[in-house]
C-alpha cells in the first residue's frame, strides 16, 4: 500500500461538527432559560466564531482565549447579560455530547484495515475528547494529536513534528493527511512535506493557491488512494 499512516482531521472529516454545534447551542440556551436562542444568536455566533477560528490558524488568539471570548463578542453585540465564561464552560460540556459522525465514518475506518490511524486536530481538548471516546470510532485511533497538548495548531508544522514523535513516523512518504479545511489540513500538510487529501463533499470551488494531492467528495474514495479494494458497503 502506498501509505503506512492516515492523519484524519476530527470536525467536517470523519465527525459532523454542525451537528454537535447545532445541539450544544440549543442545549446550553435552553439551560440559560433562552427556548429560542439559538434560533436567535447562532447565525451572529457562527459568523464571531469563524473569525476567530480563523486568527487561532494565524496565532493570533490561543484557544483558551477563543473558547470565551466568542461569547464575549456575541453578548456584546447583542446586548446580552450573561458571563462569557461561565457559559462557555456549559456550552463545551454540551459540545462534549456531540458524537454525530459524517456518513461512511465508520466503514471507511473499518475498511482502511492494515493502515495506522490517528487524529490531528485543532479542536479543544476535552471536547475532542469526549467526543471521541464516546462515538463509535472510540477505538478507531492509534493516538489523538490535540492543538492544545502539541502547543501548535495546524498548519504549523510543530503540530505535525508532535505527531511524528507520537506515532514515531520517519518516512514522510508513507503518510497521508485527510481533511476538509484547504487553510488547516491541507496548507499544514504541505508546509510539512506530507500527501493531502481534501475532503469536499460538497463540491466547494477551491479558490485559494493551495494544491491538494488528492481531492475527494465521499469518504469511501480514500480506498483508492491507499489501493484498497473497496469492499465497504454504505460508504
Amino acid at each position: 500500500m502506498k501509505y503506512e499512516v492516515i492523519l484524519f482531521d476530527a470536525d467536517d472529516t470523519l465527525f459532523d461538527y454542525g451537528m454537535a454545534e447545532g445541539h450544544a447551542l440549543s442545549s446550553v440556551f435552553s439551560f440559560y432559560g433562552m427556548p429560542t436562542g439559538a434560533d436567535d444568536y447562532t447565525a451572529s455566533y457562527k459568523e464571531i466564531n469563524h473569525m476567530l477560528w480563523a486568527d487561532l490558524e494565524l496565532g493570533r488568539i490561543t484557544s483558551e482565549a477563543l473558547r470565551v471570548e466568542r461569547f464575549h463578542r456575541l453578548f456584546s453585540a447583542h446586548g446580552l447579560t450573561l458571563d462569557a465564561q461561565e457559559f462557555s464552560d456549559a456550552y463545551l460540556r454540551f459540545l462534549g455530547e456531540g458524537t454525530f459522525l459524517i456518513q461512511g465514518a465508520v466503514e471507511i475506518c473499518s475498511g482502511l484495515s492494515g493502515i495506522r490511524l490517528a487524529i490531528i486536530t485543532n479542536g479543544i481538548k476535552e471536547v475532542q475528547t469526549s467526543r471521541i471516546q464516546d462515538s463509535p470510532l472510540c477505538d478507531t485511533f492509534e493516538h489523538i494529536i490535540i492543538s492544545e497538548e502539541a502547543g501548535y495548531q495546524k498548519p504549523e508544522t510543530g503540530i505535525f513534528d508532535y505527531a511524528f514523535a507520537k506515532l514515531g513516523i520517519e518516512d514522510k512518504a508513507k503518510v497521508l493527511i485527510v481533511g476538509d479545511s484547504l487553510t488547516s489540513d491541507i496548507q499544514g500538510g504541505i508546509n510539512y512535506g506530507i500527501d493531502t487529501c481534501w475532503f469536499n463533499p460538497l463540491g466547494k470551488l477551491n479558490a485559494l493557491d493551495i494544491k491538494p494531492t488528492y481531492e475527494i467528495n465521499s469518504l469511501a474514495e480514500l480506498l483508492d488512494i491507499v489501493g484498497i479494494k473497496d469492499t465497504c458497503t454504505n460508504v
